[in-house]
């Protein structure tokens, strides 16, 4: 379905996530290019966090990522959305959001039948809606966090920035 936007979507979520960065209060710790250290090294990563590329990063986020949500087989814009969020917060609880949105059972693990639920919900309110259905949820789960006084700020950027290029994806 949507294979030609794999590359579209690593290009925004580089963008959200910026360089290098070691706040105190982010719980992910030392990360360039939103790849955590610890993420980093599970895929044998052996560079100076500092010094890391997007030919490093990309390859983890494909596979960590895009193909463990779907996103190919999620409709345009919603796989941005479930991407992202996914990058963001784990790509269990990216799953699970839009498990519980379309009906289907929240097991974190997206397969045949939470497609075919996105599927069947994307027929009945149309992708337009379901993109915004999903981003909504994810600003209230946001919201919720208690860092989001310190984050806050970034995280609905982040959200609206996503938001409007899923919908230029429809």
């Amino acid at each position: 379905m949507a294979v030609k936007n794999w590359e579209m979507a690593l290009e925004t979520i580089l963008h959200h996530e910026g360089g290098y960065v070691n706040h105190p209060k982010d719980p992910g710790g030392e990360t360039n290019l939103g790849v955590t250290k610890r993420v980093y090294e599970e895929h044998g990563g052996t560079k100076n966090m500092r010094d890391l590329t997007v030919e490093d990063v990309s390859p983890i986020y494909k596979k960590s990522y895009w193909d463990r949500v779907k996103g190919d087989e999620l409709p345009s814009g919603l796989d941005l959305c479930v991407f992202d969020f996914s990058v963001n917060a784990g790509t269990g609880r990216g799953a699970k959001y839009l498990q519980k949105m379309v009906g289907a059972t929240a097991d974190g693990a997206i397969g045949p039948a939470t497609l075919r639920a996105v599927g069947n919900y994307v027929e009945e309110v149309g992708v337009a809606a379901a993109i915004d259905n999903y981003q909504q949820a994810r600003q209230g789960y946001y919201e919720r966090l208690k860092t989001f006084k310190t984050f806050g700020r970034g995280w609905t950027r982040r959200v609206n920035e996503t938001t409007k290029a899923a919908h230029e994806l429809v």
